[in-house]
């Protein structure tokens, strides 16, 4: 696993966004996907959703680097991996906390970075509907997505020197509006809004075409269930 001082970007670190996501233990990850997927197959979906998003994100030519919050092991190094810079969630107060410790890391490093938070369970993110989403960001102070149901967020951007105030989970599109957050409402942005929380939003990111990590998971454990 990564620590914190240590480099990690993309291949081509031209961009100015740095990216905050969150991750629980996979233990605890996706509980509303366990009717799915079942109890053995809902963490290792978990880490694929995780492993595609962080892939596409650092195959965004406006991301720098990605910060992964976690406390598990296993999910750190595998998103490590990757080239996130992975680090532990020492608040361990939950999503809000782990995000803002997220944001103290990047500006710690970057202190002139352009911060965003994305969500961990974005299997089907396309590199560039999230160039498209950050281009937009870019023009104003905070930002955020608002998920596939219009109640949750996925997304919460701030520009640099700007705190990002997160208020993530439960009905927290109402809360980022609230709190003076633009929403971001371009068309043509459904993989960067599409998160996965149940049966329901994961077939619908089936249906949008999930990553390889996911692709790949999906299918072994079809396979199993077949068996």
């Amino acid at each position: 696993m990564r620590i914190e001082g240590e480099t990690a970007t993309n291949t081509d670190p031209t961009g100015p966004w740095s990216l905050v996501v969150p991750l629980k233990p996979l233990a605890l990850a996706k509980s509303r996907l366990a009717p799915a997927s079942g109890a053995l197959l809902r963490p290792r979906l978990a880490l694929a959703f995780a492993r595609d998003t962080v892939s596409a994100a650092l195959s965004c030519p406006e991301v720098a680097d990605v910060v992964v919050v976690t406390d598990d092991a296993a999910a750190g190094a595998a998103l490590a991996a990757l080239g996130a810079l992975v680090v532990a969630d020492t608040p361990a107060a939950g999503l809000n906390a782990a995000l803002a410790h997220g944001e103290r890391v990047t500006r710690s490093r970057r202190p002139g970075a352009a911060v965003a938070a994305l969500n961990a369970d974005l299997p089907a993110l396309r590199p560039a509907e999230l160039s498209r989403v950050l281009e937009f960001s870019a023009a104003f102070p905070r930002t955020f997505v608002t998920d596939s149901a219009g109640i949750g967020t996925t997304f919460l951007a701030a520009g640099p020197g700007v705190e990002l105030r997160p208020a993530f989970g439960g009905p927290s599109r109402a809360r980022h509006l609230a709190s003076g957050a633009v929403e971001v409402t371009l068309a043509g942005i459904d993989s960067v809004r599409q998160d996965v929380d149940t049966g329901d939003d994961l077939r619908a990111a089936l249906a949008l075409g999930v990553g390889p990590f996911t692709a790949g998971r999906w299918a072994a454990g079809v396979r199993a269930a077949d068996r």
